[in-house]
């Protein structure tokens, strides 16, 4: 598809009453050959010898024509098409076109993908999980094992602590919702609460870190504090009603909600039991927040509150004026979002916006504030609040407390410029 076509298939808003009910002559005419040249279309045919409609070619009227039949795998209509953009040499790195999204939920086959030496190919029946250290007895489990025990399942984000670099600095106009935050998604997730392993195993009472050992050429290993396992961490094997995607860890992986992606450690082989952190490359040479006085945070695994406007955002271009909805997701580390703002000047005035339901812990919350764009320049932001009272800071607020040169956890307010056309870019800074 060409720029031109990707620019005019994006623009937002429906033809005026006066333009949508004038229908010439040609036009009419135009159309009634049309239905005729769709009526002699080469057809499949049901098993009763009826002609079926197929392609990707929509009839003049779908109520003289019988549908496709039902099929193995569904598909989405052909003007639906949401993709992942992907990057690295070769690709390691996908990202979730939020955009293109509704609602809470990101599909499966949309979760944004982050793998240091590729997706492994590992054999579910020769699969296995050891966990050892500090417990009384080790043991092996097997994928049937994990799912003996009772499951549970938590709808949560995950996000590369990565994320959001492009809206702090390395900035450029023309950048998607999906180019700035990408690297996010929210599912629910089904399991085995890692708690319920340890107690199977006999944790002893001085263990207080283990460490998590992926199964792919990479080997990530992470040291988690004991604590969180106790709290909500779980050992996935189902996301969004089916088993988890090669990409995303099958057949099993640690997930800590509200804690930072890399730390939710995928095809995982061992968990070893410790009393102190293990000091892996990880999460000293690489997950560490370099700060501007030459030190730096370890374990800084939780993600603090953040939100995003994912409408309107580029490459959208503005139609028409008039009323319309400004929307977008926000999610915290912490537990709730009890709040989002909006503002459509650049910070100077907000507005509380309208939280749907359900708002979860940990969890992508949807917002939404309406909006009557009157063709002036506008700079439209988002501002979450969370349970605990903290507010997303300005990227002057973040840059003062971290300095420029910091890699990870960039959750300041992003910024939307509505230009006088109509046309919407990233609008952090000029």
């Amino acid at each position: 598809m060409s720029k031109k076509s990707d620019r005019e298939g994006r623009r937002e808003g429906v033809p005026s009453p006066s333009r949508a009910s004038t229908i010439s002559r040609r036009a009419l005419f135009a159309g009634v050959v049309g239905a005729a040249g769709g009526a002699i279309l080469p057809k499949s045919a049901s098993p009763d010898g009826r002609p079926v409609s197929q392609g990707t070619q929509s009839p003049v009227d779908p109520t003289k024509v019988l549908g496709q039949p039902a099929t193995p795998l569904g598909r989405r209509a052909p003007r639906e098409q949401p993709q992942r953009i992907t990057f690295g040499t070769p690709p390691r790195v996908s990202l979730t076109p939020h955009q293109d999204l509704q609602g809470i939920i990101t599909p499966a086959d949309l979760h944004f993908e982050r793998h240091h030496a590729g997706v492994p190919h590992i054999d579910a029946a020769s699969y296995s999980l050891l966990i050892h250290g500090m417990v009384d007895r080790p043991m092996m489990f097997s994928l049937n094992d994990l799912r003996r025990f009772p499951s549970t399942s938590r709808l949560c984000f995950v996000e590369c602590s990565g994320n959001g670099s492009g809206g702090y600095r390395d900035f450029r106009r023309e950048r998607s919702p999906q180019q700035v935050d990408g690297l996010m998604s929210n599912s629910e997730w089904i399991g085995v609460p890692l708690g319920t392993l340890l107690r199977e195993v006999g944790i002893r009472d001085e263990a207080k870190w283990f460490l998590a050992e992926g199964g792919d050429a990479a080997v990530m290993t992470r040291s988690i504090p004991v604590e969180k396992a106790w709290d909500d961490a779980l050992i996935a094997y189902g996301q969004n009603g089916e088993a988890i995607r090669p990409e995303q860890g099958y057949p099993a992986r640690l997930l800590l909600p509200g804690w930072e992606g890399n730390a939710c450690v995928k095809w995982l082989r061992r968990i070893e039991v410790s009393d102190r952190p293990f000091m892996t490359r990880e999460e000293t040479a690489r997950y560490a927040d370099p700060l501007k006085n030459g030190t730096a945070r370890l374990f800084s695994l939780v993600m603090d509150a953040k939100s995003l406007i994912t409408a309107p955002a580029y490459p959208v271009r503005l139609a028409e004026r008039g009323w319309r909805e400004i929307t977008g997701v926000a999610w915290s580390g912490r537990g709730r979002v009890t709040r989002v703002d909006v503002s459509v000047d650049g910070g100077d005035n907000w507005e509380a916006a309208r939280l749907h339901e359900p708002v979860l812990p940990k969890c992508f919350t949807r917002f939404s504030h309406p909006w009557n764009w009157m063709g002036d320049e506008a700079v439209l932001m988002s501002r979450a609040v969370d349970e605990t009272g903290y507010v997303q800071p300005t990227v002057e607020q973040l840059r003062e407390a971290r300095g420029i040169g910091t890699h990870y956890h960039y959750n300041n307010i992003r910024a939307w410029k509505v230009q006088r056309d109509g046309t919407v870019v990233f609008g952090l800074e000029e």
